[in-house]
């Protein structure tokens, strides 16, 4: 048989990666990794941001406590969210895909069947290889 190139090689371990990553999105072991990777989408989605800095005067003063008001309600919304994602995980919710499960089993599914393609048609032509050296040449 011929020996693996580099293609078939990094082919292989794409499509390992691939289903790792598929397991773990979906939560197919465990719920919470499926929770853990929607969490750690969003946290890079907020890590971006910008500041700016102004003199402070009343107007400042006044936003500034509206705004310590609304992280507040933000706060208290987020841990009431988070005891809603708790009741929903341990009573046993109904379980949802999200559209990167059905993205990473599609890849997944193209990748197996390109590797599937791969070895059937290196098994034809190295039978047509052996086929052409068992010919006899008449002259």
């Amino acid at each position: 048989m011929i020996a693996d190139s580099t293609y078939h090689s990094l082919l292989r371990i794409v499509s390992a990666v691939v289903a790792v990553m598929l397991v773990f999105e979906a939560g197919l072991l465990s719920d919470i990794s499926a929770h853990l990777a929607d969490n750690a989408k969003e946290y890079l989605a907020n890590a971006v941001g910008v500041t700016v800095g102004v003199a402070p005067n009343e107007f400042n003063q006044i936003t500034a406590a509206l705004t310590a008001k609304e992280r507040e309600l933000e706060a208290r919304e987020l841990a009431l969210s988070e005891r809603e994602i708790d009741v929903q995980l341990n009573g046993g919710g109904s379980k949802t895909f999200d559209t990167g499960t059905f993205v990473l089993a599609t890849i997944l599914f193209i990748l197996l069947v390109l590797i599937v393609l791969n070895y059937a048609l290196d098994y034809v032509r190295s039978r047509e290889a052996l086929l052409l050296t068992k010919e006899p040449t008449t002259t």
